[in-house]
């Protein structure tokens, strides 16, 4: 069996230098409403799963806590973030609006934007970077 090489300083300092900052993003809507990251990423679940139940059961959360988060993005905007169908013999569903999946796109976009220009800004902390568990 092979025994590993220790890093070279070149090295670790490339390692260092690829340590990417995401930022994470949540917006407060004049102070009372917010949409984050849990919100998109529930909206991105039923995008995919076409189910609160299912979304939620891959994001780890109840079906209770997911279907008080879509609850509250459908209240908090003129126009509905996702449609849910009554279930029954074949189930329900739920299929994520027009105006929901712009409100992802968009975040996400800007998510993207402040991701490059934080990991542009900090690029020198980045490479002093000491990767491990026991810096929060």
């Amino acid at each position: 069996m092979a025994s590993r090489a220790r890093k070279t300083v070149t090295e670790r300092a490339a390692a260092h230098a690829r340590a990417k900052i995401l930022p994470s993003i949540r917006l407060d809507f004049a102070g009372e409403r917010k949409v984050g990251p849990g919100k998109i990423a529930l909206l991105e679940r039923i995008m995919e799963t076409g189910s609160i139940s299912a979304a939620g059961r891959r994001l780890k959360m109840s079906y209770r806590r997911a279907w008080l988060l879509v609850d509250a993005m459908n209240r908090m905007f003129a126009e509905p973030v996702v449609i849910a169908a009554m279930g029954g013999v074949h189930g329900g569903g739920a299929e994520v609006t027009e105006f929901g999946r712009r409100l992802v796109e968009t975040y996400r976009a800007v998510e993207k934007r402040v991701a490059d220009e934080a990991n542009e800004a900090f690029a020198e902390f980045r490479e002093r970077y000491r990767p491990g568990k026991d810096h929060d």
